[in-house]
């Protein structure tokens, strides 16, 4: 007989039951039916079972979690040290459970019980769950707190900023039963250094330490330990023999008078702070080091230059034994010791400023990176990574590297590094500050999250249906990074990535991906977080606009016979500036200037710095090649009738250690007037010429027609400009023009440095008739 004989039947079930964990964040019920049909008694017989079956199976499921109810609603404890977490824990759940938790230290049958036990050697906190309730312990009450926010974050609350903390709808609460969850940071020390780290209650959150609070000396220290004010006149043996001369950038590590004098002065500060964990005994921000004669023995026998700073830091870490002393491992100190035992209370900070991070650190043109850090965990468990994560130069300059985060702290962890300080933008909210101190923060204490993950998260909870574009922007950002394969500098400039991420193009296409997230939402409060992402793109717009000047996309255009400023460029200009007094970013570089004063500079060149001058349509030609990264626009930069000002990265042309020679031909244009400028900002070595000449060539001879000898150069960290004039008829005898600037003889004593070597910098050459 076919099957098509048979009679076919149908038997629908349905059951009602509470929903599983799995599906907490929907409905607290469903329904599950089922509809199958059957062709015979016996097949009718064998479904019912099967039924029977699954229906115990669902209802088994749906009382594998802890269901909190009016019952099992309550928080205990017995120990007093637990009330803290059992508060932080109570005031979170009320905000999203649909009955009410009490606090009810005798309660211990039901709800959640936390406990602080006593093992205090590693520390670590447990979530576990039986039949009737959730057990938190901890060995501490600080890792009590840290594993009641990771339970928090089960039940999808999260702590995005110190501002904002995202709940979701008020609903019942389930948690699985029989469920052991067991924590420990990846890293012992973890830091990072972003607005959250100001604000104790998001470092708690974030399981994060303080380096403020944790260390007694921070950074470098040797001009506090051994500060020049005190000792360098009387005493100038104490600082480093460099270059023949005695220098207050450092110490000399063989002097016994320097080893009494810093023992001393940091007993002192160990007692003005002994909270503190670590302190901090380093080299100043500077290259160099002691050459005399017994430093130079202790750098044969313990690696050249590294060798004699580490063995005097063993001496003082031996005078300090229960103290932790850190040291930056950084410039010259780079490199681990060789032959050399570190002492068990000495901790090397390895500082990898100089890393490509648009790349991990273990990859690419980072690769050396890698290997030293290998080398240094080799020879000290108490290694701790400064980790540079932002464009210092520019808070508010896209800046693409979060894509090397996840690499970077797997890195760390499989090395076993002991701590990692994540350097953002310190107090000020700079570019995504938001959401990089969210990622760090999260792998910092598990480096087997992932920065996908953690950015879904936090995009999702603070940028709400905005978010998906928020998404495309950073990975647009991503790809276009990728695509160019360019070097990502902590110290670059938004006008140097006008080629790659940051070309004009790629800017206009971010723009619109946040016009579309701000289109996406009615809520003002994500519409003004969306705003804050934007004031990075106008920022790139006019710092781009100052280069390209007179060109496309320049901050000049032509109206009849003379370039004016864009019409609304200068009232984008005073917005941004309103805006970012608004959100807080006081400052918008390290070191650099506010807003106030970036909208003084900027009207000053908007007012200044465009001029229409002969010498834009006349040849001109370096006869001395000035350096590539100071030259983008070649010969076209001193004539593009845009003057410098006192940033020397934009529209300054300069020569590094070799005089500038510029040839002018006079040939096609008439003129009897030059003027230039030269830039003196001596912190980054660009100082004054010795002297400027102007030469004529006539009859296959070259004749000096006027010369300026600058006066002496004294020491001064101000940024100045110094204009040059040359006027005369005697520029019209000859065929063409030398300009000459002669460069200082050598880099002042105040700013000597071995690696250095003087720079001039002249920008736009005025050639005109009068």
């Amino acid at each position: 007989m076919k099957l098509s004989q048979f009679k076919t039947h149908q038997i629908q079930f349905s059951l009602v039951t509470q929903s599983p964990i799995h599906q907490r964040h929907n409905s607290t019920d469903y329904e599950l039916t089922l509809s199958v049909q059957y062709k015979s008694l016996n097949m009718q017989k064998s479904i019912l079972v099967l039924l029977l079956f699954m229906a115990v199976n669902v209802q088994l499921m749906a009382q594998s979690d802890i269901i909190f109810k009016e019952s099992i609603a309550q928080i205990g404890y017995s120990d007093e040290k637990c009330s803290s977490a059992a508060k932080l824990l109570q005031e979170n759940l009320n905000k999203i459970s649909t009955v009410i938790f009490d606090i009810n230290p005798k309660s211990k049958n039901n709800g959640i019980q936390l406990k602080i036990t006593s093992n205090k050697k590693d520390n670590y906190f447990e979530i576990i769950s039986d039949q009737k309730q959730i057990k938190i312990i901890a060995n501490s009450p600080l890792y009590l707190e840290y594993a009641v926010t990771t339970l928090l974050e089960i039940w999808n609350i999260k702590k995005l900023t110190p501002n904002f903390t995202y709940y979701p709808e008020k609903k019942v609460l389930h948690y699985p039963k029989n469920k052991i969850i067991r924590e420990q940071p990846s890293f012992n020390f973890r830091a990072i250094l972003f607005p959250g780290a100001y604000d104790q209650a998001f470092r708690k959150w974030h399981k994060l330490d303080w380096s403020v609070g944790d260390f007694g000396l921070w950074g470098h220290t040797f001009s506090q330990l051994i500060p020049k004010n005190h000792y360098f006149k009387e005493n100038p043996k104490m600082f480093a023999l460099y270059n023949h001369e005695r220098n207050s950038g450092s110490i000399c590590y063989s002097n016994d008078t320097v080893f009494k004098v810093l023992k001393e002065n940091l007993k002192r500060s160990i007692a003005e702070n002994p909270e503190a964990t670590y302190f901090s005994v380093s080299i100043n921000d500077d290259v160099i080091n002691c050459e005399c004669t017994d430093c130079k023995k202790l750098n044969a026998k313990y690696g050249t230059p590294q060798g004699a700073h580490y063995y005097f830091l063993n001496q003082i870490a031996k005078e300090f034994s229960s103290i932790k002393i850190v040291s930056l491992a950084y410039l010259f100190t780079h490199q681990p010791p060789k032959n050399l035992k570190l002492k068990s209370n000495l901790y090397p900070m390895f500082c990898p400023i100089e890393a490509n991070r648009a790349e991990a650190l273990d990859q690419g043109r980072n690769k050396n990176i890698a290997s030293t850090l290998t080398n240094w965990t080799a020879l000290s468990k108490n290694v701790i990574v400064w980790d540079y994560t932002v464009e210092f130069s520019n808070y508010l300059s896209p800046f693409p590297n979060f894509q090397t985060f996840d690499a970077n702290y797997n890195l760390f962890k499989s090395n076993n590094v002991h701590g990692v300080f994540a350097q953002g933008y310190a107090d000020i909210p700079g570019s995504f500050s938001e959401l990089r101190q969210y990622i760090l923060a999260k792998l910092l204490w598990n480096t087997s999250a992932t920065f996908t993950e953690i950015t879904h998260d936090f995009l999702n909870g603070y940028y709400g249906k905005a978010a998906p574009f928020i998404q495309e922007y950073l990975n647009l950002l991503e790809e276009n990074q990728i695509q160019s394969n360019s070097y990502l500098d902590i110290y670059a400039d938004p006008f140097a990535a006008r080629h790659t991420f940051l070309s004009p193009k790629n800017r206009n296409n971010y723009e619109d991906l946040l016009i579309k997230a701000n289109n996406s939402t009615n809520d003002e409060v994500v519409q003004k977080r969306i705003l804050k992402l934007k004031l990075d793109l106008d920022y790139v717009f006019f710092e781009q606009a100052k280069f390209y000047g007179k060109e496309q996309y320049g901050m000049y255009e032509k109206i009849g016979n003379k370039f004016i400023v864009v019409p609304n460029l200068q009232q984008r200009v005073v917005d941004f500036t309103k805006y970012c007094n608004e959100f807080g970013i006081y400052e918008l570089s390290e070191g650099g200037l506010s807003p106030d004063a970036y909208l003084q500079d900027w009207l000053f060149i908007a007012n200044n710095n465009v001029v229409d001058h002969l010498g834009e349509h006349t040849k001109m030609s370096f006869l001395t090649q000035p350096s590539y990264e100071y030259s983008a626009k070649k010969e076209k930069g001193l004539q593009d009738g845009i003057k410098g000002y006192k940033d020397f990265t934009i529209n300054w042309t300069g020569w590094y250690g070799e005089n500038a020679e510029v040839e002018i031909d006079r040939s096609a244009t008439d003129f009897n007037s030059i003027e230039f400028q030269c830039l003196e900002d001596q912190r980054h070595w660009i100082f004054l010429p010795a002297k400027v000449q102007v030469l004529g060539f006539s009859e296959n001879k070259w004749t000096l027609i006027d010369e300026v000898i600058v006066q002496p150069i004294a020491e001064n960290y101000k940024v100045n400009l110094q204009k040059y004039t040359f006027n005369s008829n005697e520029l019209k005898k000859y065929e063409k023009l030398k300009l000459i600037a002669v460069q200082q003889p050598k880099v002042p004593a105040w700013r000597e440095r071995k690696t250095k070597k003087p720079m001039i910098m002249i920008d736009e050459i005025i050639l005109n008739k009068i």
